[in-house]
């Protein structure tokens, strides 16, 4: 028990340093940590670079994927089963997730998601955390680490939500990951609702590049709230070059594993039904959440990711859930679900959850 909760500690801590996924929110793929303690307990010493940034690779993608999204037991019992004898180790264990996923190269489709419960969320969090990625208001790089009440990052809708829904944009459209960005508390307050080609220029002027370090597309044509659908796809073309990026640095130029690949695999466009979209939603779901602790019941899960079992493929994002039951394993699973669709609470019933 000492040896893995040393080895737990030591992976976390990884995670966090080297990826920046300092919160919960953003931690992803928690059921691959424990074969990374696994590895972690055979190799018994410390890991060289090299050998540390691929297992971060390993971990990145296993949740960006949802390998353990689906059939948890089984992929978990396969992927630990990928490190046992003479040619387990590292290599085989991505071969094994390149093969169930048919490729580990990120494209721009990928990122057409929308929530806080989506499977990109965090690797927007990862690549802000990971780069030089500057605060619009200080001009600070966003790396983990910053002091002050103030310096937490909070999400960003660089098109503001107010702006759009005047424009009846859809609430998926309003959201999109490609309409999220990481900035200071701060900032994001003193921005308010103003628009990008008001503010735009305003920060570029105070901090020349910090725009580009968020992947902001610097065509001024495409900062103008009628070429919204337009921004979303250049930023998401840059977005996934940079995703690209990250992952070959984590490699040390073994980018075999992200090369183009031999077939073309298919992005899937469908928008996912459900998910939590916006801060205010989560406070109120995360203030449920704690009441029910309170009651002497489980914790939920915020942003469930209801996936396909055999595929792993995201389906829906449940707003507030016990797949376990409030009394886990003795009750139903129960889902709450605000301002919801109907096909997102046929969705949640069919998969045995009691909603609200």
């Amino acid at each position: 028990l000492k040896r893995a909760t040393k080895r737990i500690e030591t992976c976390l801590n990884l995670i966090s340093g080297r990826l920046g996924l300092d919160h919960s929110r953003v931690f992803f793929g928690r059921f691959a940590v424990p074969v990374i303690v696994r590895y972690l307990d055979q190799k018994g010493e410390a890991l060289n670079e090299i050998e540390r940034d691929k297992l971060l690779f390993w971990f990145a993608q296993a949740g960006m994927w949802g390998r353990y999204s689906g059939s948890t037991e089984s992929f978990l019992d396969k992927d630990l089963e990928a490190l046992e004898g003479p040619d387990g180790g590292l290599d085989k264990l991505l071969e094994q997730l390149r093969l169930w996923h048919g490729g580990l190269r990120v494209e721009k489709g990928h990122f057409t998601g929308w929530s806080l419960g989506a499977r990109f969320y965090p690797v927007l969090y990862m690549l802000t955390r990971m780069g030089a990625s500057k605060d619009w208001g200080t001009g600070i790089e966003l790396k983990s680490g910053l002091l002050g009440k103030m310096n937490s990052l909070e999400v960003h809708h660089i098109f503001p939500k107010a702006q759009l829904y005047k424009r009846n944009v859809q609430r998926s459209q309003v959201n999109a990951l490609a309409n999220f960005c990481f900035l200071t508390k701060d900032t994001n307050l003193n921005i308010r609702d103003a628009l990008p080609e008001v503010y735009f220029p305003q920060v570029e002027a105070k901090h020349p590049g910090a725009l580009a370090s968020q992947w902001i597309p610097m065509d001024e044509a495409l900062w103008k709230i009628d070429r919204y659908a337009d921004f979303l796809e250049a930023r998401k073309e840059l977005l996934a070059a940079e995703a690209n990026r990250r992952f070959a640095s984590l490699l040390h130029g073994d980018d075999r594993w992200i090369a183009e690949p031999a077939r073309v695999t298919t992005v899937s466009t469908t928008v996912v039904a459900g998910g939590v979209s916006s801060a205010e939603e989560e406070a109120e779901l995360q203030a449920l959440s704690d009441w029910v602790v309170d009651q002497g019941f489980a914790e939920g899960v915020i942003a469930y990711d209801h996936s396909n079992p055999a595929t792993g493929d995201q389906i829906a994002i449940f707003d507030l859930a016990w797949p376990n039951g409030l009394q886990e394993e003795l009750s139903e699973p129960i889902a709450v679900l605000l301002n919801e669709s109907d096909d997102t609470i046929a969705l949640a019933s069919a998969a045995g959850f009691r909603c609200f």
